[in-house]
């Protein structure tokens, strides 16, 4: 018996004695389970690469090292054109770049059907880039992968397009869950960046994954955890302007972060090989890793170094050794770590390398907020900060101001550092860079270039209902062209006597509309046989009330053209020409059907 067959009678066997809510609960245990092992996959793979490179190879033993990362994008770029030449052809636009704009892209375009070869290819290349110090993180390909799974899963399995978004949003929490081993973060990051609703029917599918995948990291890598955090200093009501001080820098760090990453991605468009854009990047990350070494991979122990207190082994050895007793030298360091790390990280994704935005966000804002702490400390003020409390709430704060998830962040944080006694610092923090990011830049690195192309879903039903729809769908074509020249009697004899429909677009020998007709327009005259040679459309004709670009114009525009002109039907223009029409009823018939899916 073959692998269809067994498939069929199993969900035979499934539609007779499970429900479909259990179901559901079952497929997200596995999900999450599955996506617990691809993040425990990549982390044990990627770990066992860097421990070879530091143990066995010569370049880490001479200070060589940053040759390594132009090594690796070279790998990536190897098996990319030719073991995987033929499975990487693009199922979403070029100009989604990430991990997760892809699958809200997949998600609203392509009913969220993922290639199953998404599954492994994130497993192999992303340990290459980084494991060989490309400036990026793990999080991102581990939710690729396990989305893959949770989306091929689905499709075997048959289940709906609403059923299979919250599957991917499973895997997601779950790749989150495993990563960090912060179940609830996971959950809010689903919620925040997938725009679900949080009711009972997607929260207990979360929960479930989000468990699953937890016990999964439990079961494989022990108790350990991200960050070895210990309050030392608890939090005092004189501290307030300070995390204040704090929110604002992360801030305006978070604009500096948005804006640096599209910029290096401007600039590598310019470029017009792949190979070109690998020298070009890695040569440039082998220059900032000379002069900054902890820019070398995730960065994760950087971090761990700065909680510690050990702010000289997180810089490591440099050209400014003999100056770090000055503690405005170190300040300075930090400072630069802090400007450059972004810089690496899009520079190692522009060259072609695989990884994730949140691990170096999180590395750079325990930079920042270390820097904060020292500065206050420092300056003179005669008051001290915990340089610890603050390196942890500088990562929630970055996090809340590049990725507009300030939730995601409080929780993140708290979880993956035990740091719960801090929630009240964290969410001053987080709210004020969230605020200041969130006023100055509407959308974030993994949604403006949808939201520029009406692909973004949202937390408004409505505008998720709209964006979803397909203009195609509603575009008429059935009406009987007039040219303008045609006599009256023509237009009977032709149009109005053959055609079921009470509008006539008007249209020259280019296919171009110069008017409409409506019957209204001549049913006062279209019985007087003296005017049926003696006048032509164009006596009758007249400009529509509006038009649709159909290259331009979103359905939340088409929707608003209705409104405005208070038209029943309105022109389609695609490329200069008449293409048809869309009707008020159709468009509000197809918005109803559509709703009743979201809902």
């Amino acid at each position: 018996m073959d692998m269809k067959s067994l498939i069929k009678q199993f969900l035979l066997w499934r539609y007779k004695h499970i429900s479909q809510k259990n179901f559901v609960l079952f497929l997200s245990a596995f999900v999450g389970l599955s996506a617990g092992l691809a993040a425990v996959t990549l982390k044990n793979i990627t770990y066992s690469i860097q421990v070879s490179l530091e143990e066995g190879i010569v370049f880490s033993q001479n200070q060589l090292y940053f040759i390594l990362p132009i090594v690796g994008l070279l790998l990536v770029y190897l098996i990319k054109k030719y073991m995987f030449r033929k499975e990487m052809s693009p199922s979403v636009p070029p100009y989604i770049k990430r991990a997760v704009p892809s699958l809200l892209y997949s998600l609203l375009r392509q009913k969220g059907l993922l290639s199953y070869k998404l599954i492994y290819h994130p497993l192999i290349l992303a340990p290459l880039t980084i494991g060989f110090g490309g400036s990026v993180g793990l999080l991102g390909p581990a939710i690729t992968s396990g989305s893959a799974i949770s989306s091929n899963l689905s499709r075997l399995m048959h289940i709906d397009k609403k059923t299979r978004t919250l599957l991917i949003a499973c895997a997601t929490a779950g790749a989150i869950a495993s990563m960090f081993k912060s179940p609830i973060a996971a959950i809010v990051f689903a919620v925040e960046v997938f725009s679900l609703d949080l009711t009972f029917v997607s929260l207990l599918p979360l929960l479930i994954a989000s468990i699953s995948s937890v016990l999964t990291s439990y079961f494989f890598l022990g108790d350990e955890v991200l960050f070895n955090f210990t309050l030392t200093d608890k939090f005092t009501i004189n501290d307030t302007a300070f995390y204040i001080i704090l929110g604002l820098v992360t801030g305006i760090a978070s604009i500096y972060f948005t804006k640096i990453y599209f910029a290096i991605y401007a600039f590598f468009d310019r470029f017009k090989t792949k190979f070109i854009k690998l020298l070009v990047g890695g040569s440039s990350i082998g220059v900032m890793l000379y002069f900054i070494p902890p820019l070398y991979g995730e960065g994760l122990s950087f971090t761990r170094d700065l909680f510690d207190g050990n702010h000289l082994h997180a810089l490591g050895s440099n050209l400014f050794d003999d100056y770090l007793d000055n503690i405005w030298v170190v300040i300075v360091l930090l400072i630069g770590f802090t400007i450059f790390k972004v810089i690496a990280m899009t520079t190692t994704f522009a060259a072609g390398g695989v990884g994730g935005v949140i691990v170096p966000t999180m590395v750079m804002g325990s930079a920042l907020g270390n820097v904060v702490a020292k500065v206050i400390n420092n300056i003179g003020f005669g008051h001290q900060v915990s340089e610890s409390n603050f390196t942890l709430i500088g990562m929630a704060g970055l996090i809340a101001g590049v990725i507009h998830a300030p939730l995601t962040a409080i929780f993140l944080i708290a979880e993956i550092t035990g740091g719960y006694e801090l929630f009240l610092p964290l969410m001053i923090t987080v709210a004020i860079s969230y605020m200041i990011t969130k006023n100055y830049m509407e959308h974030t690195i993994y949604t403006k270039e949808l939201a520029e192309r009406g692909n973004l879903l949202t937390h408004d039903k409505d505008h998720n209902v709209l964006t979803s729809m397909n203009i195609d769908s509603v575009i008429e074509q059935d009406f009987i062209k007039l040219q303008p020249e045609m006599s009256l009697g023509d237009m009977l004899h032709k149009g109005v006597s053959k055609s079921n429909r009470n509008l006539f677009p008007v249209i020259n020998q280019d296919n171009i509309l110069v008017g409409i007709i409506l019957l209204d327009d001549i049913r006062s005259i279209m019985f007087d046989q003296s005017l049926y040679e003696s006048t032509s459309v164009e006596t009758f004709m007249h400009i529509p009330p509006g038009f649709i670009d159909y290259e331009k114009d979103s359905m939340r525009i088409v929707m608003q053209k209705f409104q405005d002109t208070n038209a029943w039907n309105l022109p389609v223009i695609k490329n200069g020409k008449y293409y048809g029409f869309v009707s008020k009823s159709k468009l509000l018939t197809a918005y109803r059907r559509e709703l009743i899916n979201f809902t």
